[in-house]
């Protein structure tokens, strides 16, 4: 009970006769519950879903590994306007620059990745960080969402700058087929975890949960991705469209990070709960991956009718079984296409871009630092 002796009162200018002073009464905490303000987290506590600890205190860390992906990030820091576009402005203005077949393939490349990110990053702000109550994974996926952004930006600059239809390829998701079947793939997933009434706890809800996850890392951002980067990069190494090029290194090194962050994530929400990982949840996944490989291989057909910068769509349909069984044995499933070989070894390269250089050796990004910043 509060008290307030005499000597704690205010002296008035005339004196007034004292009140009896009123109790507050104390709040009643069950012994075996101690006051919240006497709490502390407990890593061992942490739950990647459905946990019960503060949210805001990042550490103690238990998800060490999601701290370390989010330094690495930050590490890789890129702004699309660091990247030059002149050679490509020039290149995309003459009429013999490109053939047909090679700008069907930029244009095409567009039309879906200017809006691929914004769905993605949407995901992440408005369902992914929702439903995750790991503080450490919920740092990454800002960084993510923020790096999502980069991502948007870098394709408006490049349609920018090549003076592209803006109207036209913004618009591809709903006009092209190819684009709008993938799009219309994702759609119900994301649904599923922006909706204000969605929650998580119960084993059909964390399922959908964990359902999405592995559509947005293993299928959007593991799988959906990988032809475009391909095709641009594959104009890249023939000394095309270099900036471009560069820029979309960029982001599949940033990528990749996302679809290994969202591995990891996956496996430790399946080994927090493992009862999740049903047969018929099993069988479920599989065959979502088997129609993102024939939805990416029908978006190759339609960018590639015809064979363009050596590679072709039959090229594109081992190479996305070989990545889609490994991203199946990254999550704990088995091949879905046994012996599918990688025909683009080259590709592993591109994820290992250095930042202090670029891939084209045009010249090198100074980054600011605190310290060097000017406040004039």
């Amino acid at each position: 009970m509060l008290q307030f002796d005499d000597e704690s009162t205010l002296s008035m200018p005339t004196p007034q006769p004292m009140r009896p002073t009123p109790s507050v009464a104390p709040v009643q905490v069950p012994a075996s519950q101690p006051a919240a303000s006497a709490r502390r987290v407990s890593a061992d506590d942490k739950r990647v879903i459905n946990g019960q600890t503060d949210v805001n205190q990042l550490v103690p860390f238990k998800y060490e590994w999601a701290w370390k992906k989010y330094l690495d990030a930050c590490a890789n820091h890129w702004m699309p306007q660091e990247i030059q576009m002149s050679r490509d402005i020039a290149l995309w203005k003459d009429p013999n620059g490109l053939t047909e077949d090679e700008r069907r393939v930029v244009k095409r490349n567009l039309g879906f990745f200017v809006t691929a990110d914004s769905l993605a990053a949407n995901n992440i702000v408005l369902g992914t960080y929702r439903h995750i109550t790991a503080p450490e994974c919920r740092q990454y996926l800002l960084r993510q969402a923020f790096e999502e952004a980069i991502h948007t930006h870098a394709y408006q600059y490049i349609v920018e700058s090549l003076g592209l239809d803006e109207s036209e390829v913004f618009n591809a998701y709903h006009e092209i087929a190819s684009i709008r079947d993938k799009d219309e793939f994702l759609i119900p997933f994301i649904d599923t975890l922006t909706n204000p009434e969605f929650r998580t706890g119960t084993p059909e809800n964390d399922q959908k949960l964990l359902k999405s996850l592995i559509v947005f890392a293993c299928i959007m951002e593991g799988l959906f991705f990988y032809v475009g980067f391909t095709q641009i990069l594959a104009l890249g190494r023939q000394n095309k469209m270099t900036g471009a090029a560069e820029q979309y290194q960029y982001i599949l090194r940033d990528e990749s990070m996302h679809c290994n962050f969202g591995i990891d994530l996956i496996n430790t929400v399946k080994a927090e709960n493992p009862h999740l990982w049903t047969p018929a949840f099993r069988d479920e996944i599989r065959a979502l991956m088997s129609r993102a490989v024939e939805l990416e291989y029908r978006y190759a057909e339609d960018t590639m009718p015809r064979g363009v910068l050596g590679l072709n769509a039959p090229m594109f349909k081992e190479y996305l079984r070989y990545i889609a069984n490994r991203r199946c044995q990254q999550i704990g499933l088995d091949a879905l296409f046994p012996g599918a070989t990688n025909p683009f070894p080259w590709m592993s390269e591109m994820i290992d871009l250095k930042k202090e250089r670029n891939f084209f050796e045009t010249r090198v990004i100074e980054y600011q630092t605190g310290g060097a910043l000017s406040w004039d």
